[in-house]
């Protein structure tokens, strides 16, 4: 049998809007997977050792800080040190498409814009853990 699909859903450095978080992991949980929220003002390496500790598929951050550009290499750098090569990191937030691009070159999964409907979330999700699921 296999496990639901674990998801950490984090929010990283100062950004104190929550609220696409949890209506994120609300969703995500409604769609059969397990979701654990870090809460506010987490630092990547917070969120790598909840990722660790909690055995997670996928890291979902959600950003409107505009630290984008520090906070995705940061983790995906931090994932690479713990071997925890099998763990998609996406998220959404205000994300120029220029930065999207920069950042899916150096390993960051899809990222969603605001109007994003949470079903498509749920759907890249379930795909992505599909093909790459070492089990």
């Amino acid at each position: 049998m296999n496990r639901p699909i674990r998801v950490l859903v984090a929010k990283v450095g100062l950004d104190g809007h929550d609220r696409g978080a949890k209506v994120i992991a609300s969703s995500l949980r409604d769609a059969g997977m397990e979701v654990i929220y870090t809460g506010l003002r987490q630092t990547p390496e917070m969120v790598v050792n909840a990722a660790l500790q909690e055995d997670v598929d996928v890291i979902g951050v959600s950003i409107l800080s505009g630290a984008h550009m520090t906070v995705f290499p940061k983790l995906v750098n931090l994932l690479k040190e713990k071997n925890m090569n099998d763990v998609l990191v996406t998220g959404g937030g205000i994300i120029p498409e220029e930065d999207m691009n920069e950042l899916h070159k150096i390993g960051v999964g899809k990222l969603f814009a605001p109007g994003t409907t949470t079903r498509e979330i749920a759907e890249y999700i379930k795909e992505f853990v599909s093909k790459h699921r070492q089990f």
